[in-house]
């Protein structure tokens, strides 16, 4: 049973739609639904059904109302009586209205997270609930207006996105300004849509009329928000997504002016830790930045790949990086390299000779140590700087703070080092600044005769810490170190569970900014991690933690709720690979297992490249043995030997990967070779998703092999209704595009081919939008040239962004084609040469390079007659 009250009020049963009755007992069911779970009082629901005129026996005319609403839903135990009141007994998931806050709020929090891609999916998917006003039918304006207001907010949060992902509808904001037209936030939005377009001066003709509106309905100016998206504008920037800060920028003029003095392509900020560099390269680099966070990464490689949304294909990370921006005006920042300084180096050499628009700016301990490298060092802020942030940072915890002398000896003592500064100012919260001077020139005395040789950090920012550390209680002591165990930040959830302490003691950690809260999640500064992570460690707990989370959610990424939990792995990334490496090293049979169960989620969200490493340290721990566990782990870290061992596996297949492995790396199935008991025993297997996979593929297999194209529809017609009931959007698109293969009607194979571009557009798979517009294109050649020039140039711009060489070279081949329709052999063999360039190894190559090759032969026969 589903209830509707996003439009007019509907039920639905698995039979079809159900006819609920007249406007009372519609009225009713939104009433129990907007409450769905929840007992609704008797007087609550007589007052909001009847309104000021109520029946003489209104308790009796309630009652009556009941029994015809359970009559009209054909099941009484739907709506249960309560001495208090009646309860709609359906999960809140059964409510289109519930089932969009939760959507709604998820993307919220994508988008804050910064994941604009999952945010964009999500309220996309919140939005689709609606099917009109809210509560359309029945008159409960209160109730009506929330929902309304709901809604405006999902929408605005769903333009947000698009604008980070650079694809808002113009038209759509527009829409809403005029909706909303004192919403300064949706006329900063309209701005950014327009100047993305190119539409400049439209742009700013949009801040005059918000600037001159403002003024004549409040009397006010722009807010500071929406002249800097003026300023932006004046510069010709666009919109990418950096981190937000939370706190404001002071000092370091100097160095900004520094960097923006500096001609060099690859500056390199250096100083000790806590010197700020991080919050520096943002400010100097501004929006349009790819920022690439180094600090819980093993490969820096990937970890590029990862900021730039790609996922790996054959070609080695470094060049597929290369194909990426090699065409691109871009600034690369690289933030933390101290770890990974040889290879941060390496593959800065190796982009900045190969991109030649290309610029980086690095943030380290010490320098890359490559040519043409220009250093910009980071020294302590200077004293003014110093009091300044101090008393900043100061007035957010007490905003009573003033500055005096005590606060100018704390800089001082505190060598003017933005951390430290930072911990110390939240402490006015609670102690008085002679206090803190006190305590920190106790606590200095010691270090400052120590080891002159000894790391910045280790001489100031530790003292610090371990200050912070002694105010603690011996539970936040406890909690601060479990805490630092994790690298990726934690959830209460995973607080609780690994942690073992409660919200009271997570809270005096936040009060105490040892741990910071953003959106759900609890962070720590690396400074303080490293320090607390010395004091304890639950590396097995957080594993267990992590390693059931990754079993629960592997299904869930092939259902309906696959967005969701699709974002949920993403947020956990990092802790996912700590888990990862850990269990290589302490379990490797649990480790054997995780790698399993994060397969599916590493292929499509292309992380493959970021565990080679580890998947071969793995291998290389393991004893071989015929399990998909095992043969999982060879596609992993040694795919040129995983197909050996797949034809040792029986069966039953538990992890759908190993289908996927076998297709990447076997290509189509030869229908004359000889089957094997591992395809007999997947062909049997209950599994829907398996059943949907093979069969499709066993559907198009007998086609080429018989020519049969009827069948071959049908049964995938039959696959494509298993995927779609799943809710599961990569294998509805791969059926789909099946589908438009076997149909000959050239109309149908573009509607089909659409539909899949759009189920492969919420999973923001960039590499399959990118080989499907290329086939749309190839289905227009024949009806719309121009259209299919336009979807071919798409395609390989799309190609290009995802480092897919062949697909590339298939797009250029398509262009091939028309510049010789039109008269232009010249620059149709000047493509099709390049498209012979583009192609590599493999058999997906080596069917582009058949596609390519024909074109080209007749393209020189037809020139040679």
């Amino acid at each position: 049973m589903h209830v509707g009250i996003l439009g007019p009020v509907e039920a639905h049963s698995p039979d079809g739609k159900i006819a609920v009755g007249g406007p009372r007992p519609r009225t009713l069911l939104a009433l129990l639904a907007i409450r769905v779970g929840e007992i609704v009082q008797l007087d609550r629901l007589v007052d909001e059904l009847y309104g000021s005129e109520p029946p003489s026996d209104a308790a009796n005319a309630l009652q009556g109302q009941v029994s015809r609403l359970r009559r009209a839903l054909g099941d009484a135990t739907l709506i249960e009586f309560h001495p208090a009141g009646y309860r709609l007994a359906l999960p809140a998931s059964q409510v289109d209205a519930h089932r969009f806050v939760v959507l709604s709020a998820e993307g919220r929090q994508a988008l804050e997270q910064g994941d604009p891609q999952a945010a964009e999916s999500l309220l996309s998917e919140a939005l689709r609930l609606w099917r009109g006003p809210a509560l359309a039918d029945v008159a409960l304006p209160d109730h009506a207006t929330r929902l309304e207001q709901q809604r405006s907010a999902a929408t605005g949060s769903l333009v947000a996105a698009r604008i980070r992902l650079g694809r808002a509808d113009v038209a759509e904001v527009q829409d809403l300004v005029r909706r909303n037209p004192l919403d300064e936030r949706l006329r900063g939005y309209l701005m950014q849509a327009l100047n993305q377009q190119g539409r400049q001066a439209e742009a700013l003709q949009a801040f005059e009329d918000a600037r001159a509106l403002l003024a004549d309905e409040l009397g006010t100016d722009p807010s500071p928000e929406l002249r800097a998206v003026h300023l932006q504008v004046l510069r010709g920037q666009t919109h990418r997504e950096l981190p937000a800060q939370l706190t404001k920028f002071v000092g370091r003029q100097a160095e900004l002016a520094r960097i923006a003095s500096l001609s060099s392509r690859l500056i390199t900020l250096t100083g000790p830790g806590g010197a700020g560099k991080t919050r520096l390269a943002l400010q100097a680099a501004g929006p349009g930045a790819i920022f690439v966070d180094l600090a819980p990464a093993k490969d820096v490689a990937a970890a590029t790949l990862q900021a730039l949304g790609l996922k790996e294909t054959v070609l080695e990370p470094e060049e597929r990086l290369t194909l990426a921006l090699r065409e691109r005006d871009a600034l690369l920042i690289l933030d933390n390299c101290e770890h990974l300084v040889v290879q941060a180096a390496r593959l800065a050499q190796h982009l900045l000779s190969t991109c030649p628009s290309l610029r980086i700016l690095a943030t380290s301990r010490e320098a890359l140590g490559i040519t043409g490298e220009t250093l910009c060092p980071v020294p302590p802020l200077d004293p003014e700087q110093s009091v300044a942030l101090f008393a900043d940072r100061a007035r957010l915890v007490n905003a009573a703070f003033v500055r005096d002398q005590h606060t100018v000896d704390i800089c001082r003592e505190l060598d003017g080092l933005p951390l430290a500064i930072e911990l110390a100012a939240a402490r006015t919260r609670t102690l008085t600044t002679e206090e803190i001077a006190d305590r920190l020139n106790d606590r200095f005395r010691l270090l400052t005769k120590g080891n002159r040789a000894a790391a910045p950090r280790h001489q100031t920012l530790r003292a610090v810490v371990e200050w912070s550390w002694d105010l603690l209680t011996e539970d936040e002591r406890d909690l601060a170190a479990c805490l630092a165990t994790f690298s990726g930040g934690a959830t209460l959830e995973a607080v609780e569970e690994v942690c073992r302490h409660d919200l009271e003691t997570l809270d005096a950690l936040v009060d105490k900014s040892l741990v910071e809260a953003v959106d759900g999640r609890y962070r720590m500064l690396e400074t303080i991690r490293e320090f607390c992570s010395q004091h304890k460690r639950v590396d097995a707990a957080h594993a267990a933690y992590f390693h059931d989370l990754a079993r629960r959610a592997d299904p869930e990424l092939r259902q309906r709720d696959q967005v969701r939990w699709f974002a949920r792995l993403t947020a956990e990334h990092a802790n996912l690979m700590q888990a990862v490496a850990w269990t290589t090293s302490f379990e490797p049979d649990r480790a054997l297992r995780l790698v399993s169960d994060l397969a599916w989620y590493w292929y499509v969200k292309g992380n493959r490249a970021e565990v080679r490493g580890v998947a071969q340290e793995l291998l290389a721990r393991v004893s071989e043995q015929s399990t998909e566990e095992y043969a999982v782990l060879l596609a992993l870290a040694a795919p040129e030997r995983v197909q050996d061992k797949l034809l040792e596996l029986r069966g039953p297949i538990r992890q759908p990967f190993v289908l996927i492995a076998w297709a990447m790396l076997s290509g189509p199935p030869d229908p004359s070779a000889p089957r094997t008991s591992l395809q007999d025993e997947v062909e049997s297997s209950e599994d829907p998703w398996i059943q949907g996979l093979i069969g499709f593929s066993n559907a198009y297999t007998a086609w080429a092999a018989s020519g049969d194209r009827e069948r071959a529809i049908e049964e995938s017609r039959v696959a494509l209704r298993r995927f779609q009931d799943l809710g599961e959007r990569w294998g509805s698109a791969q059926v789909l595009d099946v589908l438009a293969n076997l149909t000959e009607d050239p109309a149908e194979a573009l509607a089909l081919t659409d539909e899949a571009l759009r189920v492969v557009a919420e999973l923001g798979a960039k590499e399959e939008l990118a080989e499907l517009r290329a086939r749309r294109a190839d289905r227009l050649l024949d009806i719309d040239e121009a259209a299919a020039e336009r979807d071919y140039l798409q395609a390989l711009e799309q190609a290009t962004e995802a480092g897919l060489s062949a697909t590339r070279a298939l797009a250029n081949t398509g262009l091939a084609k028309i510049a010789q329709r039109r008269g232009d052999p010249a620059r149709a063999e000047l493509l099709l040469r390049e498209a012979q360039r583009e192609l590599g190894f493999g058999w997906m190559h080596a069917a582009a390079k058949q596609q390519v090759n024909e074109v080209l032969e007749e393209l020189l026969r037809t020139r040679g007659a």
